[in-house]
């Protein structure tokens, strides 16, 4: 079946870094755009950095010049490279397939729990 586990969550200092992964199975995941996405603790649902089929990258204004976004299309994996980290990215952080046309994200993983400390 289609599936999405992400890893490398954990817990990290401020200032320091992590790289979160996304395996995919189950589709043709060079096909998707996919997007990564986070539920910091009593907050909602907050999109945080997008990649389409062409390498093109998109990041929110709060993760711009910290998080990196890429893909490995020959691993199918999604990556999230995270630097600078700040406590207030502690967060479930989320992988999920964008739909094949138009926006949103139709496919999403069990999430990974980012805890920063100060």
């Amino acid at each position: 079946e289609v599936q999405l586990v992400e890893s490398g969550g954990g817990l990290v200092q401020s200032g320091g870094s992590l790289r979160l992964s996304c395996a995919a199975s189950g589709f043709t995941f060079s096909n998707y755009d996919m997007s990564w996405a986070r539920q910091a603790p009593g907050k909602g649902l907050e999109w945080v950095s997008g990649i389409n089929t062409h390498g093109n990258t998109w990041h929110a204004d709060s993760v711009k010049g910290r998080f990196t976004i890429s893909r490995d299309n020959a691993k199918n994996t999604l990556y999230l490279q995270m630097n600078s980290l700040k406590s207030e990215d502690t967060a479930v952080f989320y992988c999920a397939r964008n739909f094949y046309s138009g926006y949103g994200m139709d496919i999403w993983g069990k999430g990974t729990l980012v805890t920063v400390s100060s």
